[in-house]
């Protein structure tokens, strides 16, 4: 009994030495194991790792450049940039979107559009990483709310940044434009190195036409952060190149002036510089306020404007197309006579009414009982629409389209306003083209008075009275005047050829009939010169939108609604002798160019030629 109670002990011990055996050699494995795993990732992979590391807690962020300013000829802001704090939201760091916007409205004010054109954002196509805006121009409160709680607000980002601001507002829009944010298609077109960091584009106007160098270059730094992606540390940054500032040629008080003498109408005002061919002026209205487009536009009011009759968002300086009606008769006299198919002297008995051989059709006056012994100066001071009608006919299309052409019609003239309209210069293949038939005689006698198909814009208009002014010399309209990017500079001093005459005399001639048009006994603008210290020239122009009844003055009979009434157009230049100014006024279904759009431009030509010097100017 005892010799087997001795060697079961025996079995024990050497049972347990063979299983202490297994488990030394299962933990020397394991640290065998280990020690090889960490050689490998210590010594073989450290530069790897090392580097993922730094990642981890590293970042390169961009440095977004600072918008180029945009100043006036005299120095005034029109465009700049002001400090202001954006809530943003980096969409990867949360992991409740739901939970976390409804607990930052329980500490910011958050409107319904700002939350869903938050998550129209949040859809879109973006970069990885890039803070959302939530909300623009936080006030100190609110800045001061998010950073007591910032701690709990995974994601949540305040940044500081310089924003868009358009002092003059709604009297610039239109030819300023304005930036945007980057929408998704820009943001998959644009070069992700030039608008690294950069949220904000321009989207219309000069700020769109300049883009590229008003934008400036991206600078960036590297930073260290903390697991919820706050920033520890700047390592190493690289300033941004701010963008060029812009002088444009636009005279800040007569833009003004010329914004407010359209109050309650449809229309708009062009003014040039003749002798550089500065755009002093390019006024559209109704307008809409571009700091909206950055502050963010609420959806009910851009849609109430959208859908607007009055087509607020409708540049009509630039895009607008109207008839010239009666102020292309002064370029239209002047090819007409010295073409040679009319004289200075030459007097027609005119009734009021005109007849193409063979065609029972009457083309009437606006006067009824006619003008009676009519020569070219008569025609173009009293508007004389049968004489036109009958010098168009003798003319024919051709002629008239080729001095149309040289004063600029029908084609963009301008080098740098953004996205104009052409107008209409016909001819025969384009009426082809367009309406599939031939041109006919009563086009062209249409055509004498600014009707039919010929459709110009206002700038288009003021372009012609300038070189009008300039005796058919021709300079490039433009709106820069000059930049300290001197790569700017680089504008053609002419846009296209100096008009020749064939008698140099007939400029002095077609400028004494304009001046009638103010002067004369009959002209149909002579109420609007009245105790002018200056002399200058101009020319009416009434377009017809409909057919009306009229009297034997041309005044409609009965009430007309307001989108039938005729459009009121005017062009001038001044001072006569030497100008300084050439303009346009169209008013939208304003009535009589005469009595509407006439004394709009003489309140501009008070305010420009007779204002005080400034230390500016």
């Amino acid at each position: 009994m005892q010799n087997h109670s001795l060697d079961n002990k025996e079995y024990e011990r050497r049972l347990f030495q063979r299983r202490m055996l297994v488990a030394l050699f299962v933990v020397a494995a394991m640290l065998l194991v280990l020690i090889a795993r960490l050689f490998f990732l210590q010594i073989i992979q450290h530069e790897k790792h090392q580097a993922l590391s730094d990642n981890n807690r590293l970042e390169v962020l961009p440095i977004a450049p600072i918008r180029g300013l945009i100043y006036d000829r005299n120095g005034e802001l029109l465009a700049e940039n002001l400090p202001s704090h954006t809530l943003s939201i980096v969409a990867e760091r949360v992991d409740d979107m739901d939970a976390l916007l409804a607990e930052l409205r329980q500490l910011v004010e958050l409107s319904d559009d700002q939350i869903e054109l938050f998550y129209r954002r949040l859809n879109q196509y973006r970069r990885p990483h890039d803070p959302i805006p939530l909300k623009v121009k936080l006030s100190e409160e609110e800045i001061a709310v998010l950073a007591a709680n910032r701690y709990f607000l995974k994601g949540v980002q305040v940044e500081a940044e310089l924003i868009r601001q358009y002092p003059h507002g709604e009297a610039f829009a239109h030819v300023l434009g304005y930036v945007g944010r980057i929408n998704e298609q820009e943001l998959q077109e644009l070069d992700p190195g030039a608008y690294a960091g950069i949220r904000f584009i321009g989207k219309q106007g000069i700020e769109r036409e300049y883009e590229e160098v008003l934008l400036g270059k991206a600078g960036y730094q590297r930073v260290e952060t903390n697991a919820r992606g706050r920033i520890l540390n700047v390592l190493d940054k690289q300033a941004p190149e701010p963008g060029a500032n812009l002088h444009l040629q636009l005279d800040r008080a007569l833009q003004q002036k010329a914004f407010d003498l359209l109050e309650g109408k449809r229309g708009a005002i062009v003014a040039i510089e003749p002798e550089t061919g500065g755009i002093l002026t390019l006024v559209s209205r109704p307008s809409f306020d571009p700091n909206l487009y950055v502050t963010g536009f609420p959806a009910t009011l851009y849609n109430q404007l959208r859908d607007s009759p009055d087509k607020p968002f409708l540049n009509r300086a630039t895009r607008g197309q109207y008839p010239a009606a009666s102020t292309i008769k002064p370029f239209i006299g002047l090819g007409g006579v010295d073409g040679g198919y009319t004289t200075w002297t030459k007097t027609t008995d005119y009734k009021g009414e005109f007849q193409l051989p063979n065609d029972p059709r009457i083309y009437r006056d606006w006067k009824r009982g006619g003008h009676g012994e009519t020569n070219l100066t008569d025609a173009i001071e009293e508007s004389v629409d049968t004489y036109f009608y009958d010098l168009a006919y003798q003319m024919t299309l051709e002629p008239i389209h080729n001095i149309l052409d040289q004063f600029g019609f029908g084609k963009n003239t301008t080098w740098d306003v953004y996205n104009p309209a052409v107008g209409i210069n016909p001819t025969r293949d384009w009426k082809k083209d367009r309406h599939g038939f031939s041109w006919y005689a009563g086009d062209t006698v249409n055509l004498g008075i600014g009707q039919g198909y010929m459709l110009t814009t206002p700038t288009q208009l003021a372009i012609a009275t300038a070189v009008m002014a300039n005796e058919g010399t021709w300079m490039t309209p433009r709106l820069m005047l000059y930049s300290n990017d001197e790569s700017l500079m680089d504008i053609p001093e002419k846009a296209q050829p100096d008009i020749q005459l064939n008698n140099e005399e007939n400029w002095a001639r077609i400028h004494h009939t304009m001046e009638e048009v103010l002067y004369g006994q009959k002209g149909t603008a002579r109420h609007v010169a009245y105790d002018a210290p200056y002399r200058f020239a101009g020319k009416t122009g009434t377009a017809q939108v409909a057919e009306i009844q009229r009297d034997e003055n041309g005044e409609a009979v009965d009430d007309v609604p307001d989108h039938l009434k005729d459009h009121a157009l005017f062009i001038a230049y001044a001072p006569a002798e030497n100008p300084k100014i050439a303009l346009a006024v169209v008013v939208e279904n304003g009535g009589g160019g005469s009595s509407v759009a006439a004394p709009i431009a003489r309140e501009l030509l008070d305010e420009y030629l007779l204002r005080e010097p400034t230390n500016a100017e």
